[in-house]
């Protein structure tokens, strides 16, 4: 039960203290902003708590009946999901994480098992991708941030791969490209911006020039947003109309701002008409359980009846980064829908149909049998060979040195979706060498503890600070707890048998994109820099 009243606990001083500082929404805000005002604004009846799975992570599925977002804990933003037979897959940005592009697989959309990594070469930032299939091949359209910024797509014959490397499609200027099929068998990608470009018959490369074919619904100047901003525009045909569905109003920034907003037509060449119900999705009160909801996607559910997932921030864990949300749709007279789980606090009757592929997620702990490099664990900004650094023998993973420090030592990170955790593992280094456990947001933001033969070393606000005595030599167990933002490291050098803590602690609430851009999370993981290499034993995690 001490779970569950942290858990209620945390979201009552949640809603009381931004009601204390006055940092609501105007009502004339929240009356204006349509139909994403339904629920209680997160400050009523308290939700009850997550059931949990692997290491004791939340998982959506309550077992009754019911589901309570997120439905992928954790940073799993822009999602594309497609429906194949019984089958839905669904991938997500992965920026800076390689392999990336991880396609995850369910029959009946609340139980989600990783498949693969679809892309291993590096080729910039991933933003939102748009999975799909088309003449029974599988294909995911991509942006990357890079130099020169470009969009790309990768396909395959079945699902588990394998992939092909990218093939770049150009279009420096836009991002989010969105796949559709016209009525006449054409194919197209829709761009942010409210552009499009024509693709070839085999969806490998563009056919003539970008035009711009929708003007998006823009929101009243007096709402408290980050920036206009169209994007990540998705297709989906319901009855005799498309429908186009787009963000506006930014990504991150006020919790405000972001939303969904659907226009259509009857023809993939348009007009476009915009919904006059937009914007369909806002959230619109700081007491809201999830803020800068956006990027939605729309599909029918295994038993006919209609969904969508976008993403949002959970209150107060920026640092978790954009959760993917389920949210039920419902088709109205009008040729219009609604999305019908208000501010998504409390649990929603759980889509019909449909058959349990395997449990949700996967486990973080991990005994190093084999290295699950993609599905499990990602390199951060990796050199083309990054790879050939680690390998698994004997239960231990072997970590070649990198850089100096974890700014520039590519470590090995995880996504963790709860609010609490603690992580440990044993590490042994080489003489040389510098290793440790972290919590990572980007190169120029992270924290953690480190150690080489002699001395710790402190990372903090991603620098290398204080260099203290180390009484443990060359090998020690580590131990990580980052308590809701509150973060402490222990150390044994008897395997367990005795721990001591170390005498620095950290706060890391700001470790986030409205602090340092580059829309990532603050991840678990571990490093290994300098000389030589580092091997870690039975890493281990628990929500707590």
């Amino acid at each position: 039960m001490k779970i569950d009243r942290r858990e209620a606990l945390s979201a009552a001083l949640g809603a009381v203290s931004l009601t204390a500082l006055g940092a609501a929404t105007p009502a004339s805000a929240r009356a204006a902003s349509g139909s994403g005002a339904g629920g209680d604004g997160g400050a009523g009846k308290a939700p009850p708590p997550y059931r949990r799975g692997f290491d004791n992570q939340r998982v959506a599925d309550l077992g009754d009946g019911r589901f309570l977002n997120p439905l992928m804990a954790g940073d799993h933003p822009d999602p594309s999901i497609m429906r194949d037979g019984k089958d839905y897959y669904m991938t997500f940005s992965t920026f800076d994480s390689y392999p990336g592009l991880v396609v995850w697989h369910s029959r009946d959309l609340l139980n989600w098992q990783p498949i693969t990594a679809a892309l291993t070469k590096n080729v910039g930032a991933v933003w939102a991708p748009d999975i799909c299939r088309h003449g029974g091949r599988y294909f995911i359209y991509f942006p990357a941030k890079a130099s020169p910024n470009a969009n790309y797509v990768i396909w395959a014959d079945r699902i588990e791969g394998p992939w092909s490397d990218p093939i770049d499609l150009g279009l420096p200027d836009h991002i989010d490209p969105g796949h559709a099929v016209g009525e006449d068998g054409s194919r197209w990608l829709f761009l942010s911006g409210g552009d499009r470009i024509r693709l070839s018959e085999d969806g490998l490369s563009t056919v003539g020039k970008v035009e711009h074919v929708y003007d998006p619904w823009h929101y009243p100047d007096d709402w408290d947003v980050e920036g206009f901003s169209p994007e990540g525009p998705k297709i989906v045909r319901h009855g005799a109309y498309y429908y186009l569905i787009t963000a506006v109003g930014g990504t991150a920034g006020p919790p405000t701002g972001h939303m969904v907003i659907a226009a259509r037509s009857k023809s993939i060449h348009g007009p476009w008409e915009n919904c006059p119900h937009n914007p369909i999705v806002r959230t619109t009160d700081l007491a809201e359980k999830w803020w800068s909801r956006g990027h939605a996607t729309l599909f029918e559910g295994p038993g006919g009846d209609w969904w969508s997932v976008y993403h949002g921030y959970e209150r107060d864990f920026w640092t978790l980064g954009r959760q993917t949300l389920l949210d039920p749709i419902t088709w109205t007279a009008d040729g219009w829908f609604r999305m019908e789980g208000g501010d998504l606090s409390q649990p929603i009757a759980a889509p019909k149909g449909g058959s349990k592929s395997g449990p949700q997620g996967i486990a973080l702990s991990d005994d190093f049998s084999t290295l699950e490099l993609g599905k499990r664990w990602n390199f951060f900004k990796p050199s083309t060979d990054e790879g050939a650094r680690a390998r698994v023998a004997d239960k231990c993973l072997h970590l070649a040195a990198s850089g100096k420090a974890p700014v520039d030592s590519s470590p090995l990170l995880l996504v963790a979706g709860d609010q609490a955790y603690e992580f440990q593992c044993d590490i042994e280094i080489d003489p040389g060498t510098t290793a440790g456990l972290l919590l990572f947001y980007d190169q120029q933001l992270y924290c953690g503890l480190g150690f080489d033969g002699e001395k710790f070393v402190t990372h903090q606000y991603g620098m290398e600070r204080g260099r203290p005595a180390n009484p443990h030599g060359r090998r020690m167990l580590m131990r990580v707890r980052n308590d809701r933002h509150i973060v402490s490291f222990h150390t044994s050098g008897d395997g367990g048998k005795t721990w001591k803590r170390f005498d620095r602690g950290m706060e890391v609430s700001g470790y986030h994109h409205n602090v340092r851009g580059g829309f990532l999370m603050l991840r678990p993981g571990l490093y290994s820099a300098g000389k030589g290499s580092a091997r870690f034993r039975n890493f281990t995690f628990r929500a707590l």
